[in-house]
């Protein structure tokens, strides 16, 4: 039966590759990588012929399935790699592994690197239980719902963020969140590393100050312990086409059909509202018998 290696990659320093990683790329008769040039690259470091194909989060859905399809046909191991990092942690390899997983062949993992894992082991805050969302939403409407559900969801938040958009994405958390501490990180495992801790506005702050910012991919841990979240506003009760109805006629003196009208006018579907109208005709027939008896 063949297997799929889940292949961690060093996420900057090649002293990270495990001697697993090389002997399992050593042996397994293709790799699926996300970008075939960047892991030919790793491979030639290490001495690696093995052959590749691409896997990506473009094709991945198509691809893993044939990949698949192709193990089981010629009986072959297949190693799945990413640029760095763990596969399928904000990064491809679903595909595959769910292919694989639904012909039921044995996926097995070759740990290493996480860029998440490893910013989190630094930050110094309590991390025994977090929740990973990789990139966050780019509009600032959608941006703060997301930041604001994660702070109620989560006591501590891992994202990742380009080196172009890491200051605005703490600006916002300091205006909405001003209570959440973070621990930047960038440039893990390589040269010039550095991490950045402090409250909110404090990080804004070491971020604006830095001309270097914008060279390296950031890794966030957002610890909301502290944070006071807004209250909650309760979903407002939604108004029955009826009482819409009886709300028309008395407030603009309105007929029945003119209040219909105006019902559709605004956006209320015809059909609903003339099947509201005929249970209000008949309500108020049986409240004219009930006073005639």
């Amino acid at each position: 039966m063949p297997v799929l290696y889940v292949v961690a990659t060093p996420i900057g320093n090649l002293s990270d590759m495990t001697q697993r990683s090389i002997d399992t790329l050593k042996s397994v008769a293709l790799i699926a990588a996300e970008d075939t040039r960047v892991t030919k690259k790793l491979l030639n470091v290490f001495g690696i012929d093995t052959p590749l194909t691409s896997c990506h989060q473009h094709n991945e859905d198509t691809k893993g399935a044939w990949l698949a399809d192709k193990m089981l046909a010629e009986g072959i191991d297949v190693a799945v790699t990413t640029d760095a990092g763990t596969p399928c942690i904000s990064d491809p390899g679903y595909g595959l592994v769910k292919a694989c997983v639904e012909r039921g062949i044995e996926v097995i993992p070759v740990p290493g690197c996480c860029a998440a894992v490893s910013a989190l082991s630094v930050s110094g805050f309590d991390t025994r239980e977090f929740a990973f969302y990789g990139f966050l939403p780019r509009e600032k409407k959608d941006l703060r719902e997301k930041l604001l559900s994660m702070a109620r969801q989560a006591a501590v938040a891992a994202v990742h963020e380009s080196p172009y958009r890491v200051t605005e994405l703490v600006e916002v958390i300091a205006g909405l969140l001003p209570e959440t501490r973070i621990s930047a990180s960038c440039d893990l495992t390589k040269l010039h590393e550095k991490t950045i801790r402090g409250m909110a506005d404090e990080v804004l702050a070491a971020l604006r100050d830095n001309p270097k910012t914008e060279k390296g991919e950031y890794c966030l841990i957002l610890d909301f312990h502290d944070v006071k979240l807004p209250e909650e506003k309760a979903p407002a009760a939604e108004v029955s086409l009826e009482a819409q109805l009886v709300e028309q006629m008395l407030q603009n003196g309105l007929s029945l059909r003119d209040a219909q009208n105006e019902l559709v006018l605004s956006g209320a579907k015809k059909n609903a509202v003339k099947q509201a109208a005929l249970r209000l005709k008949k309500l108020f027939i049986q409240e004219d018998e009930a006073c005639e008896s």
